[in-house]
Formats: structure tokens, C-alpha cells, sequence
């Protein structure tokens, strides 16, 4: 008898879990929309099970590990000997930590800037304006959801997230958000060039020519996926971003000044604070299986920051995200 009430009762809860969802889906507003109506408790579905995260999470990281950070201003001169050193200082870091932030990168702290407000701009925008962006179609080009993953994974994130796709073919420019149009397109082609010099860097790193990965067509294609999280009223209950490794070549990411992002690196949730004018290169899982000797960091995931925002963290080349 025990034993066949007990997967009614496991039943039961699955149903209640579907019903959650699809409710909180049906509404088109986010994570967002929940902060919006004034919600003082985290719902269930965003409860995250306590085996998933550890104390350790939740702490101040491991201090004593510091991500690198490459400066690539020596790209900038006709020096092939600089371009080697940091070719070198790239292969290292991939190396080691799978991660590491550059600086003098080429892209103006003002286009920077812009993009994380023109993100936060569209967030911020009425309920009715982001709900015809509103969509899980997998070939729409624009749209905007929360939880790319949320009928399957086993607890919902706490954010919201705006994909486009912005080369090789893009949609055109008028089906992009007006909030964020003009600044996405914009960062888009600075982004375009610095993935070249990426490229470029690992492929000598690597001992090949230059253009080698280029020409494999590795920074053929990016996609940005624009992360927005709003304050959690429960933030030892839920978390931004899970435990997960990024599914493409390159990602480029853009953090604001809010932080909150961690690395798993000799077994340790190291934290990655923000750096003003610097952007956090993760090598992806494609990559390391081109050039075996780079190791993807498995296990990056933003921690959540009560009572803050975070938003804007764009990554570049991704074809898909892996969590």
C-alpha cells in the first residue's frame, strides 16, 4: 500500500511543479515581473536544492587564487615579438584556469558602458514592451525569456535574459530591441575585431599561424545572451546562474560594477570581481576539442547579490549555453 502511494505523492509534486512554471512562464514578465509585484518569498520553482550549492558558494570565494589578467595593448604595435609574449600569457592562463580577464582590449569604456545601460534600459522597460520579445523559439534571431532551460533543469535561475544572434546573419536591424539597438550593433563590431586578436593570440600560442582558428572559421558567428538579475527578497534560497561550462569557441563576457561571478579552479569557488574597463575571456568546450591542450573551466556560474542588480554579460561566439 506505502509503496504505491508513494509515487502518487512524487507525481503529485511534479504536477504542481509543471503547473508553477508554465504559470509563471505564461505570464511573459521574468524574474522581473515577480520583483515588480512586490514578491517578499522566492517561489518554489526557484528554490534551489541545498546539494547543489556548497558553503563555499556562498562565502567570499578563495581569495588567495587570482584570475589573470592579460594586458593586449602590446597587439596594438608591429612588435611580433610582444604578440608572442602574449600570445604565450594566453596559452598559459587557458592553461591553468580555463578563464582570465584582458585589459586595453580596444573597445572605449563609453561603448562599455552604453551596452550595460542599454540592457538595463530594456529590462526596465513596461512589461508590455518586453512581451513581444517574449519567446523559447529557438530560431528567432531576438528574444527574451527567463531560464533558457526551464522546463527541464531542476531549479529556475534567478534571471532574465535577452538573446540575439549578430553575425553571420543577423536579423535586420529593426527587429533588435529600440531600448538597446544602436548599442548593441555598435559594441557587436568591436567585439568582431577583438575576437580576431583572440583568434590570432591562441593560434600562436598554439605554435600555428596566426590566422589558423580564423580560418576554421571559429570567429565566424557570435551571439550575445544579455543576463539581467533582479533583487531576490531570498538570496540564500536561489542563485543567478548555475553551475555550468559555455558550449562555443570564445565567450567574451561584460560584467557590471555589481560582481558576483565565480570560477571553480582546483576545486575552489574563486571569485571573479569586476574590473572597470576589463572583460573576462572563458575558453569554451568547441575550442577544446580543436586544441586539446587548452582546458575549459567546467563550473562558472553567477553567485547572486542580494538587493543589487547585475545585467549585461554578453557572450561572444556562443552557439548555444551548456549548463
Amino acid at each position: 500500500m506505502d509503496q504505491n502511494l508513494q509515487p502518487v505523492s512524487e507525481n503529485g509534486k511534479e504536477n504542481e511543479r509543471a503547473k508553477a512554471l508554465k504559470a509563471f512562464d505564461d505570464t511573459k514578465a521574468g524574474v522581473k515581473g515577480l520583483v515588480d509585484a512586490g514578491l517578499v518569498t522566492v517561489p518554489q520553482i526557484f528554490v534551489i536544492p541545498p546539494e547543489d550549492i556548497s558553503s563555499e558558494m556562498l562565502g567570499s570565494g578563495f581569495p588567495s587564487f587570482k584570475v589573470p589578467i592579460i594586458d593586449l595593448k602590446g597587439m596594438q604595435s608591429t612588435d611580433t615579438l610582444q604578440h608572442h609574449q602574449i600570445a604565450k600569457e594566453v596559452i598559459n592562463a587557458g592553461e591553468t584556469w580555463g578563464f582570465f580577464q584582458i585589459v586595453n582590449h580596444g573597445i572605449p569604456q563609453e561603448i562599455m558602458d552604453q551596452m550595460i545601460e542599454g540592457i538595463k534600459r530594456f529590462n526596465e522597460q513596461p512589461n508590455e514592451v518586453k512581451m513581444e520579445f517574449y519567446s523559447r523559439d529557438k530560431m528567432k534571431k531576438v528574444r527574451f525569456n527567463s531560464n533558457f532551460d526551464l522546463y527541464k533543469a531542476r531549479s529556475a535561475n534567478w534571471r532574465d535574459t535577452l538573446s540575439s544572434t549578430m553575425a553571420p546573419n543577423p536579423p535586420p536591424s529593426e527587429e533588435y530591441p529600440a531600448a538597446c539597438r544602436d548599442t548593441m550593433l555598435q559594441y557587436s563590431e568591436h567585439i568582431k575585431k577583438l575576437g580576431q586578436v583572440l583568434f590570432q593570440l591562441i593560434s600562436m600560442g598554439l605554435g600555428l599561424p596566426p590566422h589558423f582558428l580564423e580560418d576554421m572559421e571559429c570567429n565566424k558567428g557570435h551571439t550575445f545572451f544579455c543576463h539581467y538579475y533582479p533583487p531576490c527578497p531570498e538570496p540564500e534560497r536561489s542563485i543567478g546562474h548555475g553551475k555550468h561550462s559555455d558550449a562555443d569557441f570564445l565567450t567574451v563576457l561584460l560584467q557590471d560594477h555589481i560582481g558576483g561571478l565565480q570560477a571553480l579552479h582546483q576545486n575552489h569557488w574563486v571569485d571573479i570581481p569586476p574590473l572597470r574597463g576589463a572583460l573576462l575571456v572563458n575558453i569554451g568546450d568547441f575550442l577544446q576539442v580543436r586544441a586539446a591542450n587548452i582546458s575549459p573551466s567546467f563550473g562558472n556560474y553567477s553567485l547572486y547579490l542580494s538587493k543589487n542588480y547585475s545585467f549585461g554579460q554578453l557572450n561572444e561566439n556562443s552557439n548555444k549555453e551548456k549548463h
